[in-house]
This record gives structure tokens, sequence and C-alpha cells, in this order.
């Protein structure tokens, strides 16, 4: 059974009286402890396609499995609890908090589960020293570099130990060189881990590090295919 089963999904948004449809039958099965890409220009359905699997949203028609659950019909709570258990999100902006450390920013996510403020805290730590940012657990986002910032970001998507990894174009406000270790990171996460890492992404180079990319266009799957043989 694969982790994400997505069969027929469509996407339908209404703006005023016109009718906008983002993503077209769309199937996709991932299993778990998959590193893949979803590609596509800007408009292509990519990043809607990642807030149905990341349970942020839900499709319009078809159906959607995430571990064998239908979560294409679940409502708003039942969506939040999977999101909070089972899913760490990653985004371009970071959307860190500036008047929090590092610290407090990762531990966030444990606190909103209820988590001790003791446990949270520990579980910050050893994210933080995981993207190897020990050495700056108290720093403030408005002291730390881009990349800094969008380590701090992946600890605390990583502090709820999710099975499965949402990154919405993770490189995309960095240079290079810092792209190329924030890619490295969720490498790592997958092969040592075992986490499914997907990465929404319009860099080619980026989804060449992955083993799998599926390629959108016009809110359809043009392509899917291995980066390797």
């Amino acid at each position: 059974m694969p982790l994400l089963d997505a069969r027929n999904i469509t996407k339908t948004f209404f703006m005023g009286q016109e009718k906008l449809n983002v993503l077209h039958d769309v199937n996709l099965s991932v299993n778990a402890g998959e590193l893949l890409a979803i590609t596509g220009k800007s408009g292509s359905g990519k990043s809607t396609l990642m807030h149905i699997l990341g349970c942020l949203d839900v499709p319009t028609s078809g159906t959607y499995t995430f571990e064998g659950e239908v979560v294409s019909r679940m409502g708003p709570d039942e969506l939040a609890n999977i999101r909070n258990k089972k899913v760490g999100f990653v985004f371009q902006q970071f959307n860190l908090l500036e008047d929090f450390t590092a610290l407090d920013n990762v531990a966030l996510p444990r606190v909103y589960g209820n988590a001790s403020e003791h446990a949270a805290q520990n579980d910050a730590r050893t994210m933080l020293e995981l993207v190897g940012l020990g050495d700056r657990l108290y720093h403030y986002p408005g002291q730390l570099s881009g990349g800094e910032r969008q380590r701090v970001a992946i600890a605390r998507g990583l502090v709820n130990d999710p099975m499965l990894i949402l990154a919405d174009e993770p490189t995309g406000n960095l240079d290079s060189h810092t792209g190329r270790r924030i890619m490295e990171i969720f490498s790592e996460l997958n092969k040592q881990r075992g986490k499914t890492v997907i990465i929404v992404t319009h860099d080619h180079e980026l989804a060449s590090q992955t083993n799998r990319i599926v390629e959108l266009m016009d809110g359809k799957v043009i392509a899917d295919k291995p980066t390797r043989p």
C-alpha cells in the first residue's frame, strides 16, 4: 500500500462568476521512503497539489488516501490532526516568528501538540543540532543568514517526527551553495531517517537531485519518471 495515493484528483476554484480548473484528473502514488520532486512552471498546479497532499486542502473531486485513510472527504478537525501528527512543512518564506529565538520557533509545533515546555524545548534542541544549528539556539531570525533560517524552518518541520516532509520551493531565496546544503539535509533525512520527502520546485537542477520527478503542466501530470535508470 502506498503512503499517499491520489486518484483522479480535480481542483476547481471560483473567482466571482469565473470557474478556474487548477488540477485535472491527477493520479499520483508515493511510497513510504521516497524522495521526489513535483515540478512545473508557475500556474501549473504544483502548489495546489502540495496543499492537497499535505491535507491543507481537499480536492473538488477524486479520492485521496493518506496511509490507507480516505482524507479527501474529511472535515477540518480531522485534516488538522493528520497535519499535526504526520506532515512537516517547509516553506520558501521560512515563516519564522521574529520575536522568538530559533529554539522557541522550533518548539512551537510541540507546544501546540500539548507537549510540556521541557519536552518541547528538548525536542527542538535535538532537531536544531541535527541540522547543524546547535550553536544558534538562542539567536533570533534577524540574527541568522538565509540558509540558517531555512534550516530552522526544516528543524521546525521535523520536530513532531512526521512521516512526510513537504517542502515548497525550499531553496528559492537562497544562493546556489546554500541551496545545495539544504538539499543535502533533505537527502540525509530521506536516507538515514527514512523520511518521505516531496520537494515542490520549478528548479530542474534541484529536482534532478531527487530520485523521481513528477512534472505538471496546466494542472495535468505530463511526466512521472525516475531521475536515474
